[in-house]
């Protein structure tokens, strides 16, 4: 607004200069038009908050190392959920391990077989038990992780 009154007023005091005038007046428009599009430039994409160069030379948190046993676990548990046999020959040993283990310390033993294994382990014991059979098709499928979850949570009871 204010550049189209200098363009009239030039036009009425220096009547002879129509080019120069006009040349100024686009001018005018287009440095405005740049300070617009700055503006809202700034309001889409701010400005960074911190330098990426003092982020590079700030001291990495390094990760933890995953524990290999734990994703070897992780991995027998998920073959497990689908395979018959890798329930039996994968994951079976390890329950067995940990349900000995939980066991002897309130004074029992597994492999007994007594009552109060057999309550404490509860749905477990078709899986822990020491006369179980391996299973006669390789390929059927094993239980969900759902049922799987159920045995990590006796365990844990255990």
């Amino acid at each position: 607004m204010f550049a189209t009154f200098g363009l009239v007023a030039a036009r009425r005091i220096a009547p002879g200069r129509h080019e120069l005038e006009l040349d100024v007046y686009v001018l005018v428009l287009g440095g405005l038009a740049w300070l617009v599009m700055v503006a809202l430039l700034r309001q889409v994409a701010p400005r960074e908050q911190g330098s990426r160069l003092a982020a590079a030379l700030e001291p990495q948190v390094a990760e933890l190392p995953r524990i290999p046993e734990l994703d070897r676990l992780e991995r027998e548990l998920y073959m497990s959920a689908s395979k018959e046999f890798d329930l039996h020959y994968r994951l079976r040993p390890v329950v067995r391990e940990i349900a000995l283990a939980r066991l002897e310390r309130r004074g029992l033993i597994l492999d007994s077989g007594s009552p109060a294994v057999r309550e404490l382990v509860g749905d477990l014991w078709p899986l822990v038990s020491p006369d179980r059979e391996p299973p006669r098709n390789r390929q059927a499928p094993g239980p969900r992780l759902a049922k799987l979850h159920q045995t990590v949570e006796t365990l844990e009871r255990l």
